[in-house]
């Protein structure tokens, strides 16, 4: 049984604070005892009638060192970017390029053809395609008004 409950905008705001706060303070803090920097994929997903489009940048990657992977509407793209070696004696004036594991998953909103699934890499971006299943791709269906005219109609399942 679901609860009515009031709308308090004095705690929503309380809420809004206490995160901005968790932000600030990881944002800051800076490195702890077992702290690893977090690389956050960029992805892009595009939906169309057919299929889902996903690219995700990936710069200086080894494609053969990726682990994709899709299971129950999930898809799964894991990988590392290696860094360089510290040199003895080097001193950095600027590091800022990401190294490490990273992991990224999306869930899509409807079912693909697994079997069909492509993935491509040029230029350190990784393009994987995902067909979706004939039964939800939109199927069209014309509407007859009368005699004369011919209506066409778009239906998604």
């Amino acid at each position: 049984m679901n609860a009515l409950r009031l709308r308090d905008p004095y705690r929503e705001m309380e809420d809004m604070r206490e995160a901005m706060d968790r932000m600030l303070d990881r944002a800051f803090a800076g490195p702890q005892v077992g702290w690893q920097p977090v690389w956050n994929l960029a992805l892009d997903v595009v939906e169309n009638d057919d299929e889902f489009v996903i690219k995700a940048s990936i710069p200086g990657i080894n494609p053969d060192d990726l682990d994709i992977t899709f299971n129950e509407r999930t898809l799964t793209i894991k990988g590392e970017s290696k860094g360089d070696e510290e040199r003895e004696g080097a001193r950095y004036h600027l590091r800022e390029r990401w190294y490490g594991s990273f992991t990224r998953s999306v869930q899509l909103p409807t079912q693909v053809k697994t079997d069909d699934i492509q993935a491509t890499y040029d230029a350190g971006v990784l393009t994987l395609r995902l067909p979706k299943t004939e039964e939800v791709k939109p199927k069209r269906i014309q509407v007859k008004v009368d005699s004369s005219k011919l209506i066409d109609a778009k239906v998604k399942k």
